[in-house]
């Protein structure tokens, strides 16, 4: 696996294989463990458990056949996710004393 500005090439089943960014948004902002955590989980088709992210070998070799292209943002790694962040603590002020 191969990882550069403009994609990823990846050696799948006998293929070497490319998924640029601009088709395959899932995987721009994502780290090089969470990309290299890829397992064929049958014939053709990749999983990549870090990130959710499934796809048919036909569809990186063909993705004119797939044209629908996820609308949600890529994740970005500087932002926290929604179970890590922690709850702030709420402070009381005292008011003071009149008279």
């Amino acid at each position: 696996m191969h990882v550069s500005e403009h994609g990823i090439w990846l050696f799948a089943e006998g293929r070497e294989l490319f998924m640029p960014f601009t088709q395959f948004p899932w995987f721009r902002t994502a780290t090089i463990v969470e990309v290299m955590n890829v397992d064929l989980v049958g014939p053709g088709h990749l999983y990549w458990a870090d990130l959710d992210v499934d796809l048919a070998i036909d569809s990186i070799e063909h993705p004119e056949k797939f044209p629908l292209v996820s609308r949600v943002p890529p994740r970005r790694a500087s932002q926290p996710s929604a179970g890590s962040q922690r709850r702030k603590k709420s402070v009381s002020r005292k008011r003071p004393r009149r008279g």
